[in-house]
């Protein structure tokens, strides 16, 4: 990505965060319960597929049991 297209992008993430907070408050004052639970909604989405996602990749990994084996675990020594 060049210097230009990284500004150009910056500009226009912010001119769309400035847009979203305009419509939430336009929102918020007409006391539209719509304005607060659909991004709640959203945000609650976007937590709860990360945690699934987590999870998934904990579940499924494959580990080399040799590796890990409790045999092979060694316990410290308090230093003198």
């Amino acid at each position: 990505m060049t210097p230009e297209r990284s500004r150009q992008l910056g500009q226009g993430l912010m001119a769309l965060s400035v847009l979203q907070l305009l419509l939430f408050v336009a929102g918020a004052a007409r006391r539209s319960y719509a304005t607060l639970a659909i991004p709640v909604f959203i945000g609650i989405g976007v937590v709860s597929a990360l945690a699934f996602w987590v999870g998934y990749t904990m579940a499924v990994a494959k580990w080399d049991d040799d590796e890990f084996a409790p045999e092979d675990a060694v316990e410290a020594e308090p230093p003198a």
